[in-house]
C-alpha cells in the first residue's frame, strides 16, 4: 500500500466526501491504518474536515459459530437421547455444554427426567420432533440478516454469549479550507544545522501548544500521613511551639509510666496492652533524687494527695518497653525545665510513632503516630486547654469538635476529643487531653503554681477525615495501595 496519508488525500480529491470504513473495504486495508492517517493529517492544520460516526452491528462469538454449524446445545441433548432413554450422567459426559443444553431442553419441554428409574435419574424424550429455532436465528446473525429477530432474542443470545454487539467508530471525511495534495510535515525542532545553513527560513515549524501540560516528571510521592504531618508541624510552629526530640522508640517504664503518676498495677502496664523489650530488658541512669520523690508520691502520697498506698518497685520502673505514648518525652522535657534556675513558660510539641498491643480493626493499629502539644505556664485553666485545642483544629480545617470527660492517671481534669467523620458518618475519637496533676509536676521540681495543659492526638484519624479514608489499614501497613499514595493531592488546610 502507498503512503496512507497520500491515499486519503487522493480519495478526498476524487470523491469529495467519504467514510473511512468505505475506503478501508474498497482498498482492502486495515481500518485502523486509515484512521491513523486521518489523525496525522488533522495534526497538520485544517486540510480535511472530520465528523465521527458510530455504527453498531452484531457478530457471532466462537460459541455462536459452533451453534450455527452444529445446532444449539439443547438440540444436541435432545438428539443424543435414544428411544429407550439414557441416564443423566451419560448425557452430561457425551454432549458438549450439556448442563446448559439440559436446562434449556427441560425449559422448552422437549425432555423429561425420571428420577425413579434404577441406575440413577434417566432422561427421556417428551416430544417426537423439535424445531431448533436457536440455530436458525443464530445463523441469521452470521449473514447479517436480522429480520424477524426480536430485541428479546438478541438479549437472550447475548446473555448466552452466542452473539456480541460490536461498536465501530469511523470518520466522515471532506475537504478542509486549506486542502492540498502536497503536504510536508512541519518541523518540531530548530536545529543548529538549520541556523548555520539558513534553511530555517524556508521551513514550516509546528506551533507550540502552550496549554499542554507536558509529561509529569518521574519523582517520589509523599504519603498522605507525611503530607498531613508537615501541615501539623507548620501549625505548631506558627503557634509558637518548639519541637521536642522524639528519637526514643524504646523507653523505660519509669519515664513512660511512673513519672506520669501512673500506678505500677495499672492494666496498661500488662503485656496484653504494652510491648516489652527482651534485650536489653532493663534501663538505668535515672536521676535518683527525682526517682525517690516519685516513689514516695506513689507509695505514701504528698502535696495534698494520698498516692496509691501500694508498694513501688524499682524493678518495674527499670523494664524497657516500646513507648506507648510520646508523653514520656514530655515528662523528660518538663523535668529538664524544672532543673533550670528560674522557671520560664514553654510550649512544646512532638509528632512521632508509638506502639500499643491493640486489636487491629478499621480505626486501630498496633503502631501509629501521636501528636502531642504541651503548654507550661502560671495559672492555666481548662478553658485555656479547650481554647488552644479549638484554635489548633480550626487551623486544620476541622471545626466539628466535641469534648467528653474522661479519666487519665496523670491529668485531672481530663477530656477526650471527638470529630465528626463524614466518610464513616459518625463521631470518631481523635485525641485525649487534660491538665497534668500536681503529683506528676511537683516531684519534678516545678513551682506549685505552674500548670501544664497537654493534648495527644492521632495523626492517622485526622488524615482519614481529610482524605475520606474509612479503613486505617489502607492508610498504613502492608495493604497500602501505592496508587492511593500517588493520586492523593497535597494537604492544604484552612489556616
Amino acid at each position: 500500500m502507498a503512503d496512507p496519508v497520500d491515499v486519503v488525500l487522493q480519495y478526498v480529491e476524487k470523491n469529495g466526501e467519504f467514510d473511512t470504513l468505505q475506503l478501508s473495504k474498497e482498498i482492502n486495508e486495515d481500518h485502523q491504518k486509515i484512521v491513523g492517517a486521518v489523525k496525522s493529517i488533522q495534526s497538520m492544520g485544517d486540510i480535511i474536515k472530520t465528523d465521527q460516526v458510530t455504527n453498531k452491528h452484531w457478530e457471532l462469538t466462537e460459541e455462536g459459530k459452533d451453534v450455527a454449524k452444529n445446532g444449539s446445545y439443547e438440540a444436541r441433548v435432545f438428539n443424543a437421547i435414544p428411544a429407550g432413554g439414557i441416564t443423566q450422567a451419560e448425557i452430561m459426559k457425551s454432549v458438549p455444554n450439556a448442563k446448559v443444553g439440559f436446562s434449556k431442553a427441560m425449559q422448552a419441554g422437549w425432555i423429561v427426567l425420571d428420577k425413579s428409574s434404577e441406575g440413577g435419574p434417566k432422561v427421556q424424550r417428551k416430544v417426537e420432533n423439535i424445531d431448533d429455532s436457536v440455530q436458525q436465528c443464530v445463523s441469521q446473525f452470521a449473514t447479517m440478516d436480522l429480520s424477524g429477530i426480536t430485541d428479546a432474542q438478541k438479549a437472550e443470545y447475548k446473555k448466552r454469549k452466542l452473539v456480541t454487539e460490536v461498536k465501530v467508530v469511523s470518520y466522515r471525511i471532506s475537504k478542509g479550507e486549506n486542502f492540498t495534495l502536497t503536504i510536508s510535515k512541519p518541523e518540531v525542532d530548530l536545529t543548529t544545522k538549520m541556523i548555520q545553513s539558513g534553511s530555517w527560513r524556508t521551513k514550516t515549524f509546528k506551533e507550540y501548544n502552550f496549554e499542554a501540560l507536558g509529561v509529569p516528571p518521574q519523582a517520589g510521592h509523599l504519603h498522605p500521613l507525611l503530607k498531613v504531618r508537615a501541615e501539623y508541624r507548620q501549625i505548631f510552629l506558627e503557634m509558637g511551639f518548639t519541637e521536642m526530640p522524639t528519637n526514643r522508640f524504646v523507653e523505660s517504664c519509669f519515664w513512660n509510666f511512673d513519672a506520669l503518676f501512673q500506678p505500677q498495677q495499672h492494666p496498661a502496664r500488662d503485656a496484653h496492652d504494652t510491648f516489652f523489650i527482651s534485650e536489653p530488658q532493663k534501663a538505668g541512669g535515672f536521676p535518683m533524687e527525682y526517682l525517690e520523690r516519685v516513689k514516695k508520691i506513689h507509695s505514701e502520697g504528698g502535696y495534698g494527695s494520698q498516692g496509691y498506698k501500694m508498694d513501688w518497685k524499682i524493678e518495674e520502673a527499670e523494664k524497657n518497653i516500646l513507648r506507648t505514648h510520646t508523653t514520656a518525652i514530655s515528662a523528660r522535657m518538663l523535668y529538664q525545665l524544672a532543673q533550670e534556675k528560674e522557671f520560664r513558660p514553654v510550649k512544646y510539641f512532638s509528632i512521632d510513632r508509638v506502639f500499643r498491643n491493640e486489636n487491629v480493626d478499621d480505626t486501630h493499629l498496633a503502631e501509629f503516630h501521636q501528636i502531642e502539644g504541651v503548654v507550661a505556664d502560671y495559672g492555666l485553666t481548662l478553658g485555656d486547654l479547650m481554647g488552644v485545642i479549638n484554635e489548633f483544629f480550626k487551623k486544620l480545617g476541622i471545626e466539628k469538635l466535641r469534648f467528653k470527660p474522661a479519666y487519665n492517671p496523670y491529668t485531672e481534669p481530663s477530656m477526650e476529643i471527638f470529630s465528626y467523620h463524614d466518610g464513616l458518618k459518625k463521631w470518631v475519637e481523635i485525641g485525649n487531653s487534660g491538665i497534668f496533676r500536681p503529683e506528676m509536676l511537683i516531684p519534678m521540681g516545678l513551682p506549685k503554681d505552674v500548670s501544664v495543659i497537654a493534648w495527644g492526638l492521632s495523626l492517622e484519624r485526622p488524615t482519614m477525615i481529610k482524605y475520606k479514608i474509612d479503613n486505617i489499614r489502607t492508610l498504613m501497613g502492608p495493604r497500602v495501595d501505592l496508587k492511593m499514595v500517588y493520586n492523593n493531592p497535597l494537604c492544604r488546610l484552612d489556616k
